[in-house]
C-alpha cells in the first residue's frame, strides 16, 4: 500500500521546489541518534521523486554530494525500469482513471518537463470527469524544439480516440522530418478521414510550434485554438495570432504559420479552453500568469491549473491543460546542473 504525502510546504515539497538536498535535524530512533536526508530525484528538470535516507551520523559535504549524485542516478534507474512495470506509474496515481483518461495519459510525453540550455518547458493536464480530449506534446532536437497543444471535441472514449488520431499524425509527420505546415495538413487529413468515414463531426483545435534554439524564432500554426499568452517585462498579453480552421473540418485546408521572436526572460503559456470555461470566469488568467512568474514552469503550470480547479470547486466540465515555456536565450546559454535540474531556475520557497 502506497502512502500519499501531502504537499504542505514541508521538507518534501521544499526539496521538490528548490531541487536542493535537505538534511533534517537529528532525531532519536530506538535509542539511536539519526539524521534524515532528502534528495531530489530528477532528470532534465522532470521531478521523478525524492530519495529519503536515514543515516547514523550527520553527513558532511562529501556525503551530501555523493547522496545527490546517487539520487540523480536513481532517476535513470526508475526511467529504464519503468518500461517493464506498472509499479512506478501506480505510485504516481492518486485516483483510478477511466478508460478514456487511460488513453489520454498514454498520449502525453513521458516526462512532463524538459530543461535545456536555452529554455525550460513544462506541461500539466487536469482531467475532467468525462472529457479526455486534451493533449500536449514536445520533441527536442539539437537545434530545434517542437511543441503542441490540442483539444479534441467530444466526450469520453470518442474524444480520446480522435485525440489519438491527431497526436499520432503529428508525431508521425514530425518524425519523418515534415515541415510545421505539413504536420498540420497531415493531422487535418487524418481527423477528417476518420470523421467522414464514420459519419462523425469530430474535429480538433490545436497550436503547433517550432523554435529555432539558435535564434529564438518561434513559428506557430493556430488550428482554431485559444491564442497563447506571452509574459514579457512584467506584462502579460495575448499573442496576435490569426486562426486557421481546426483539424478535421474540411478536406485540403490550407494552414499558415506566423513567426514570433522570443526574447530572454519571456514566458509563453499555451492553454486549452478548459482553462477559460464559464465556471472559471472569475479567474483572471493574465494576473495568475503574472503571480506565478517567479515559479519554475513545472510549478507555474500546476499553479495555473489549480487556480481553475479552485474556481470551479474541483468540478471541471472540460479538461484544463497548460504548457509553459521559459526562454533564456540562444543555444549558447549554459545550463548548470550536477543532479538533474538547474537550481538557479528552481522555484523559491513556499509562502509562509
Amino acid at each position: 500500500m502506497a502512502t500519499t504525502l501531502p504537499f504542505d510546504g514541508g521538507p518534501t515539497e521544499r526539496v521538490v521546489r528548490s531541487q536542493q538536498l535537505e538534511v533534517g535535524p537529528p532525531e532519536d530512533r530506538d535509542g539511536r541518534r539519526t539524521w534524515t536526508v532528502l534528495a531530489p530525484v530528477t532528470e532534465r528538470g522532470e521531478v521523478i521523486g525524492v530519495l529519503e535516507l536515514v543515516l547514523p551520523k550527520e553527513p558532511d559535504e562529501d556525503d551530501t554530494a555523493e547522496i545527490g549524485a546517487l539520487a540523480h542516478l536513481l532517476g535513470y534507474v526508475v526511467i529504464v525500469n519503468g518500461r517493464h512495470t506498472d509499479l512506478f506509474e501506480w505510485g504516481h496515481r492518486t485516483r483510478p482513471l477511466s478508460l478514456s483518461a487511460e488513453i489520454q495519459q498514454r498520449l502525453l510525453p513521458g516526462p512532463r518537463t524538459c530543461e535545456g540550455g536555452s529554455f525550460t518547458l513544462s506541461g500539466w493536464l487536469e482531467p475532467a470527469a468525462d472529457i479526455a480530449g486534451d493533449t500536449f506534446d514536445y520533441s527536442l532536437e539539437r537545434d530545434t524544439l517542437y511543441l503542441s497543444i490540442s483539444d479534441a471535441m467530444g466526450h469520453g472514449v470518442s474524444a480520446a480516440l480522435t485525440a489519438t488520431l491527431c497526436v499520432s499524425a503529428l508525431r508521425g509527420s514530425r518524425r519523418r522530418g515534415a515541415s510545421l505546415i505539413q504536420q498540420a495538413s497531415n493531422a487535418n487529413a487524418a481527423v477528417r478521414e476518420h470523421a467522414t468515414g464514420n459519419g462523425l463531426d469530430d474535429f480538433v483545435t490545436g497550436l503547433l510550434g517550432r523554435i529555432d534554439l539558435n535564434t529564438g524564432v518561434l513559428q506557430l500554426v493556430n488550428a482554431g485554438h485559444v491564442r497563447p499568452y506571452l509574459a514579457r517585462d512584467g506584462e502579460v498579453g495575448v499573442v496576435a495570432l490569426p486562426s486557421n480552421l481546426p483539424f478535421g473540418i474540411f478536406d485540403h485546408t490550407v494552414y499558415a504559420r506566423v513567426g514570433l521572436e522570443l526574447r530572454p526572460g519571456d514566458r509563453l503559456v499555451l492553454v486549452t479552453d478548459g482553462m477559460l470555461e464559464r465556471n472559471a470566469e472569475n479567474v483572471d488568467l493574465p494576473q495568475a500568469i503574472r503571480a506565478s512568474a517567479s515559479l519554475h514552469p513545472r510549478e507555474a503550470a500546476n499553479a495555473l491549473a489549480d487556480s481553475v480547479l479552485d474556481a470551479t470547486g474541483h468540478a471541471l466540465s472540460d479538461d484544463a491543460t497548460v504548457l509553459c515555456l521559459d526562454w533564456y536565450g540562444g543555444n549558447d546559454e549554459i545550463r548548470s546542473t550536477s543532479a538533474g535540474a538547474d537550481v538557479m531556475r528552481a522555484s523559491g520557497p513556499t509562502a509562509g
